[in-house]
């Protein structure tokens, strides 16, 4: 009940959210590699991402979680961006999820007014659950966006890094 909550509050918000979440990476100073990237491409990436979070909390192993942040980490490495920004970036989505469901009131409209011993602790195990499960997710997809950075940076000699990496 409630990851089907978190999935229709996502779908339903998703616009307003993805753009959130973009004007904080391209704004914040710990994201000085994401201010000078193209909002619209950073904001289909966000947007695929939350389209996809309520199949990928599900199973944060999937072959999918592993292929989108691996393509993260391959396409941030050929724009230069260093590794603790992009990782900042999951950071950073992290924080306005967990602020989002907050703030709209997915806690509230999950767990009902009822103070009974069997309905009560039943709905703070779901909601348990869920932050878990984000939590595993999140940690698959830091992990795949790392292997994606470093298999590219495997992939490129050295000195044809040359300027484009600021690091």
């Amino acid at each position: 009940m409630i990851a089907h909550e978190l999935v229709e509050l996502l779908e339903c918000h998703a616009p307003r959210f993805t753009s959130d979440v973009v004007r904080d990476l391209v704004t914040n100073e710990r994201t000085p590699g994401f201010h000078g990237l193209d909002s619209s491409e950073l904001e289909q990436r966000i947007f695929q991402i939350v389209n996809q979070l309520g199949n990928w909390i599900g199973d944060p192993q999937a072959e999918m979680v592993h292929a989108e942040f691996a393509e993260w980490g391959h396409r941030r490495f050929k724009q230069g961006i260093p590794l603790s920004e992009i990782m900042y970036a999951v950071v950073i989505l992290k924080q306005h999820m967990r602020r989002y469901f907050l703030d709209h009131g997915l806690v509230d409209r999950a767990v009902p007014r009822v103070d009974g011993d069997y309905v009560l602790p039943m709905h703070l195990h779901a909601l348990q659950d869920l932050n878990a499960r984000l939590g595993r997710f999140f940690d698959e997809a830091l992990y795949h966006l790392a292997c994606g950075y470093e298999a590219e940076a495997k992939r490129v000699p050295v000195a044809a890094r040359g300027s484009a990496h600021r690091w």
